[in-house]
């Protein structure tokens, strides 16, 4: 089951998003191309995990190289997540939207809360962990399920955690 902001966006890009939530690790760079949004690695300064922004007629994310790779993809994911739910608020600004390493930008809490919550939808997806979960684990999750888990969908070990605590609430 989806969160209630994968059901925000737009049928046509959902669409998209669709063709890429089958396999796992999700190809981010791949989706993110097919919704013609531009990804760069940049040397960001310290606290500062990712930006998206309008850049002429592109949309632009920019991630933290100085950060893991796992951090690299689900802060690519949460600005893809505000590219699908808040370009609004992305065009307001000549910045588009900063995020620090708490995911806060300054903006309304709710819409950084929503970017992590699409953005989990992006990176692990539910029936993807639910079914490795099942399949492979017998649906109980110990410290080495939550370990093998979150290598196999290249996040964080506390991003999957958080991901596998939404099970209980579906």
């Amino acid at each position: 089951m989806a969160s209630r902001e994968f059901r925000r966006i737009s049928p046509a890009q959902a669409a998209v998003v669709k063709q890429y939530l089958s396999d796992y690790p999700v190809k981010l760079g791949s989706l993110a191309k097919a919704l013609d949004v531009d990804i760069k690695v940049s040397s960001m300064r310290t606290g500062v995990s990712g930006q998206v922004a309008r850049e002429g007629d592109r949309y632009v994310i920019k991630v933290n190289r100085n950060e893991a790779r796992e951090r690299q993809r689900f802060t690519i994911g949460h600005e893809l997540s505000h590219f699908l739910l808040h370009k609004d608020v992305i065009d307001a600004s000549p910045d588009g939207i900063t995020d620090n390493v708490l995911y806060r930008s300054g903006a309304p809490e709710r819409i950084e809360y929503e970017a992590n919550r699409l953005a989990a939808d992006l990176v692990m997806p539910l029936p993807l962990v639910e079914k490795k979960l099942r399949e492979e684990f017998g649906g109980i999750i110990t410290e080495a399920t939550i370990e093998s888990l979150a290598d196999s969908f290249e996040v964080s070990k506390a991003a999957m955690e958080i991901r596998l605590s939404t099970l209980a609430e579906v």
